[in-house]
Order: structure tokens, then sequence, then C-alpha cells
């Protein structure tokens, strides 16, 4: 039977897509954060629709993730490296998920609108409230932190399959791999004589 040995093809364009979404939408936080208006309404304005592709993105990239079973780790991969791959696998989802709703939630709490386009209006996920929009500015903030460090581990990890090991998990997210082929027990056993060559 053949191994699954590649993400499927979906989910490997799901991940460059969102890589370079989840990259801009970083740098134009910080953007936001070191510039004054006019320029700061202008990436205001990208943040937000930018935020709501990201979360339905990694909506539809789980889904993809829990029907295509993703392809082993390395066997001689020790065992804590496997335990981190895994964990830091999840932590990306729950931080792609976390951090529009964390900012959609802020911008509810402050009785900002939540505009995803000229006639579509979001709903407020809370009632105003200035105390808490401060504390959800404050946990947007260290959460993207947070998610930064997890996606320079995550690219240093890349780099550490594709430059070091030089193993099959970097081209598994990239070109793919060419399935191995198992043999069963039956494919595997050496086919029986015919009677007539048997020995007298």
């Amino acid at each position: 039977m053949n191994a699954r040995t590649s993400f499927h093809p979906l989910a490997r364009l799901l991940h460059w897509t969102m890589a370079l979404l989840i990259l801009a939408m970083l740098f134009i936080g910080v953007g936001m954060v070191d510039t004054l208006a006019p320029r700061h309404q202008w990436l205001l304005a990208i943040h937000k629709p930018l935020g709501l592709a990201i979360f339905l993105l990694a909506l539809i990239r789980l889904g993809v993730r829990l029907r295509n079973r993703p392809p082993a780790l390395p066997a001689d991969m020790p065992a804590w490296q496997q335990f981190f791959a895994h964990a830091s696998h999840w932590a990306l989802y729950a931080l792609m998920l976390a951090m529009p709703l964390i900012g959609w939630a802020m911008l509810s709490a402050g009785g900002y609108p939540i505009l995803s386009g000229r006639s579509w209006h979001l709903p407020a996920l809370l009632p105003a409230d200035p105390t808490l929009f401060a504390w959800l500015r404050l946990a947007h903030r260290y959460v993207a932190y947070l998610f930064f460090l997890t996606i320079l581990g995550h690219m240093a990890a890349a780099l550490y399959h594709a430059l070091i090991r030089r193993d099959d998990v970097f081209p598994s997210m990239t070109v793919g791999v060419r399935p191995t082929v198992v043999a069963t027990q039956e494919e595997a056993a050496p086919a029986a004589p015919p009677p007539g060559d048997a020995a007298a």
C-alpha cells in the first residue's frame, strides 16, 4: 500500500498562503503601533479584513488537517523533537484562531465598528466595556508576541530539517515527496516454485 509522505495539496496551498498573510499581518500590527494617522487608519483598514481572512482560512485548514492525516515524522527523530513538533503545530492552529477572535472581542469591548467591507458589519462579540477593552488590548499584544516567537521556532525547525537533517519533512510541505510503496506480507514473500520444478 502507499504510505502518505506529503501533506495534502490543499493543505500545502493554505500553509504558504497563510504564511504570507500572517507575516503581513504581524508587520502591519507593528506599523499600527509605531505610526500615527493618517497611515494608522490606512493600516487599520487592512488589518481588520486580513484578520478575518486568516481566521476563516485557519478554520478551513483545520478541517483539511482533520480529514487528511499528515505524513509521519522520520522514525529516527528523537521522541522529544517529535513531541515539540506536534505541540508547536497545534499551538500555531490555536494562535491562528485566537488572534483574530481576541482582536474582534477587543474592538467589540471598545465600542468600535467591526467592518469587513463597505456594506458588511460583523456583530459585536462583547458589550462595550472600557476595562475589558484595556485587558483585551494587552492580551492581543502579548499573544502576538507569542505568535511571533512560535513562528520563529517553526521556521527554525523547518530550516533544521531542510539544511541539516535533509530529510523529507520540508519537501512534504513544499514540492511533495513520492509515496513509498509498502509491500504486504503476501507481496513480500517469494513465490513458490511450480510442482514440476521441485527436486525429486
